[in-house]
Formats: structure tokens, C-alpha cells, sequence
């Protein structure tokens, strides 16, 4: 069995929790019976030896990755320390935190919000995109974006709104913008939540896009593929 650390970095709404689970649930459901997962919870400062797991897994969180939270600084302490020691998948804010420990920056994007199912260019065909697409649609749900790419980082999925989308370092480092975790209903139930924060009339194109088939099958055996190496 693969043995997976998830670094749970935030969590969802108590009320949607309930209903579609924590976001390591989400993973371990994306990944399947062949894959151990263990929660460590890195807002409390629980890190893994990295060499004691296949890989791991940095989830999504409502914190930016350049805000003051005391566990912040540790947590890119722990992604440059276990670089190279394991393999590391970083969704979401997971990809931001990444990319800033790795040589990048994030900021919080002038182009507003992101939600709702977005599609995205396949720009660099990796050994693990199996089996291949040139596109692929995610569910998306942030503000803040990966601005700067690391250096030694290589853009493997990218769009018009989100150009560096997906980053790669080496063999044994990905990280993605989107939610290959995230189901419609849940993403929807999320997405509408918070129309006072991002707008009616955003929300109501995000909830219509969300009807259209998605790629979170695809993806999920990509992540699969990656993490057996």
C-alpha cells in the first residue's frame, strides 16, 4: 500500500464538513483503498518525516501563504526540507505554498475570484499524464495566484486567468492551482456560500459551469500515477 502524509492546511465550512467530508477525506477518496493516508494537522504544527511516506499531500486552506500565521513560516520550512525526500502534490493553497517556499511569490490577484469549473492548457506532457489530454476542466475556487514561477519549476498546466496553473520540479514535485478533489456538488454548495464575498452574478455563471463534465477522474489517476512513481 502507498503510504500518503496529508498535511491539512484549513478545512471547509462546519456545515459542508458534515455533509461531504474534511479535505483529507477528499483525497483519500480521490485516491482509493490502494492508498494509507495519514492526517497530520499542520495548523496545529504536526509535520511528517518525510521519509517515513511515499509522498504527500498539502490540501487547501482559506490562509495566504504571506500572511503572519505562526505555523506559515514552518510550514515552507517543512516543503524545502522535505524536497527531494519524498513526493510532494500541493493543490490550491497547497501549490501556492510551493511555489513560495520553492523560489516564487504569491499575491492576492487583481483579477478577483476564480470559481467554478475552469479549463485549463496541458503545456507540458509528463511521464505521469497517463492517459494524455490537451485540456482538462477543474473545479477552481481562490484569489490569490502563484504571480512569479520558481525558478527550476516548469509550468505544466496553465490558463488565460491562471497562467501558472500547475508547476513541476523535477520528477518527484507537482502542484496545481485547482481541485481535482473537489466534486460539483461540493464545489457548488461552496461556491454559493460566499456570493457576499464574491457576487451574485459571479456565482450564478460559476454554478451554471459546474454542469458541464469534468476532468477530476482523470486527474485523480494522474496524482495516483505520480505518487507510485
Amino acid at each position: 500500500m502507498t503510504r500518503i502524509a496529508i498535511l491539512k492546511t484549513g478545512a471547509p465550512p462546519p456545515d459542508l464538513a458534515r455533509r461531504y467530508g474534511d479535505y483529507p477525506a477528499m483525497f483519500q477518496a480521490l485516491l482509493g483503498e490502494d492508498f494509507g493516508c495519514r492526517t497530520f494537522d499542520g495548523v496545529q504544527g504536526e509535520w511528517p518525516d518525510p521519509v517515513a511516506f511515499d509522498g504527500a499531500i498539502i490540501t487547501g486552506s482559506a490562509s495566504g501563504v504571506y500572511e503572519a500565521d505562526v505555523w506559515i513560516g514552518p510550514l515552507l520550512d517543512w516543503i524545502r526540507s522535505a524536497r527531494g525526500r519524498t513526493r510532494l502534490v500541493g493543490v490550491c493553497f497547497g501549490h501556492q505554498a510551493m511555489a513560495q517556499a520553492l523560489g516564487g511569490r504569491v499575491e492576492k490577484s487583481d483579477k478577483g475570484w476564480g470559481v467554478g469549473l475552469h479549463d485549463y492548457q496541458v503545456v507540458s506532457a509528463e511521464p505521469w499524464m497517463v492517459p494524455p489530454a490537451t485540456t482538462v476542466a477543474l473545479p477552481a475556487s481562490h484569489q490569490d495566484q502563484v504571480v512569479e514561477q520558481p525558478a527550476g519549476a516548469r509550468v505544466v498546466l496553465r490558463s488565460d486567468f491562471t497562467p501558472f496553473a500547475g508547476l513541476a520540479w523535477g520528477e518527484d514535485a507537482i502542484s496545481m492551482q485547482p481541485h481535482p478533489e473537489f466534486t460539483p456538488e461540493f464545489t457548488a454548495a461552496l461556491t454559493g456560500g460566499r456570493s457576499d464575498r464574491i457576487g451574485r452574478a459571479l456565482v450564478d455563471a460559476a454554478l451554471e459551469s459546474l454542469k458541464a463534465p469534468n476532468d477530476c477522474a482523470r486527474v485523480g489517476g494522474w496524482i495516483r500515477r505520480f505518487l507510485t512513481g
